[in-house]
């Protein structure tokens, strides 16, 4: 049952105010209009701190974005520069095919070169040995890149 006594523990209503009774020495508190909201000074610090953190986030995800992109791409540069060194060795003829080419991998375009070198000869050894490699460049976000693979194989 609900007692109607005034004096009883808990939220009252009385001229429009909303008074607390304290449990503390049975004193009635009301709240101050000054404690209510914030001041103008820690909204102004809100606002300082938001202004600082937000531009710094925004910035580091897009320096995320810009990783994800390279290695993205980087990663199809080096399955095309594989594919290159592999057909290379397996027609065991390098000089029959083209030394600089463009493959499209997922709809974007990877330049590449390939160069032969002589394996380096020691004075007591002599070395048939070659050096092929592929460079393979491409852009992303208005930077260049590349990616190169080497391989030995014997020389002709």
């Amino acid at each position: 049952m609900r007692s109607s006594n005034p004096t009883s523990a808990g939220p009252q209503v009385g001229r429009g105010r909303r008074t607390r009774r304290s449990t503390y020495l049975g004193t009635t508190v009301q709240p101050n209009r000054a404690t209510a909201g914030f001041t103008l000074a820690e909204v102004l610090a809100a606002l300082l701190f938001m202004a600082i953190v937000v531009p710094v986030a925004i910035a580091a995800l897009q320096v995320a974005s810009l990783s994800g992109k390279v290695a993205e791409r980087k990663a199809a540069a080096a399955r095309v520069a594989d594919r290159v060194l592999n057909e290379t060795v397996v027609t065991a003829s390098s000089f029959a095919l083209p030394q600089k080419g463009t493959a499209i991998e997922n709809g974007q375009p990877f330049h590449w070169t390939l160069q032969r070198e002589n394996w380096p000869v020691t004075l007591t050894s002599t070395s048939a040995m070659q050096v092929l490699t592929v460079a393979v460049a491409f852009s992303t976000q208005g930077r260049d890149y590349d990616v190169r693979l080497s391989t030995l194989v014997n020389g002709p």
